[in-house]
């Protein structure tokens, strides 16, 4: 196993100070033997971030918080307004385990899903998901972007092929998005973005919960360049 996931491991279980204990003779931790698990047969999974191998589980600290901001339930609406569990016809609306499945075809060589953090950089730099890309809503907005900023991205990130004036999105990949939360408008915004440049629905998928949702559940963040639990 990767040094630095031992590391990574044996600071969250000590600063959390689980009832986990190593072997004495081995001087490792059972990672099979998480107290607190993301499901009955999936304790963890290691995702990539950069050149750094990260271990996404959740928190094993029983009094464990969720962290700032994310405790917040009060912001005005407009704009943090509640939105929708079926954003558009033939968007999928995913949850946390659906996601992380999604977030391990995306590691994969020569993957055709993305996963994207729809957030702006200010957001992004204090925590993320791991294995997922930014790509802000206003770069793939119309009302923000320009239109040969909004095709780079069409076809250098996500497959398309321009034809003709039209896009052909026929061999495209498999998009999720997620921004803060349930009353975050940032990712439907990219989502609807790209079902109005003629987008197939069915590759566009919705993680609505977003990082709140992900902090709630202690699940692994990452910020630029380190992970955090």
């Amino acid at each position: 196993m990767p040094l630095l996931i031992l590391l990574i491991v044996m600071l969250v279980l000590c600063s959390a100070g689980s009832a986990l204990a190593a072997k004495p003779s081995e001087g490792l931790f059972d990672l099979d033997a998480l107290e607190v698990k993301i499901a009955p047969s999936l304790p963890y999974v290691e995702l990539q971030q950069g050149d750094e191998t990260v271990l996404l589980m959740r928190h094993q600290d029983p009094g464990h918080t969720i962290e700032p901001p994310y405790q917040k339930t009060a912001r005005p609406c407009p704009p943090y307004c509640v939105q929708p569990m079926q954003l558009a016809p033939g968007v999928e609306t995913i949850g946390e385990l659906e996601l992380i499945d999604y977030l391990q075809r995306a590691a994969a060589d020569h993957s055709d899903v993305l996963v994207i953090d729809s957030r702006t950089a200010d957001w992004v730099e204090r925590a993320t998901i791991p294995g997922s890309l930014n790509i802000p809503y206003s770069q793939l907005d119309p009302a923000y972007a320009k239109p040969a900023q909004i095709a780079e991205i069409l076809q250098l990130e996500f497959g398309a092929v321009a034809a003709d004036g039209l896009w052909d999105f026929e061999n495209v990949k498999t998009l999720v998005f997620f921004c803060n939360g349930a009353w975050c408008g940032q990712s439907p915004t990219n989502i609807k973005a790209l079902l109005g440049l003629g987008y197939p629905a069915h590759k566009l998928k919705w993680y609505r919960g977003g990082m709140q949702a992900w902090e709630q559940l202690g699940l692994t963040t990452v910020s630029p360049g380190a992970a955090s639990d």
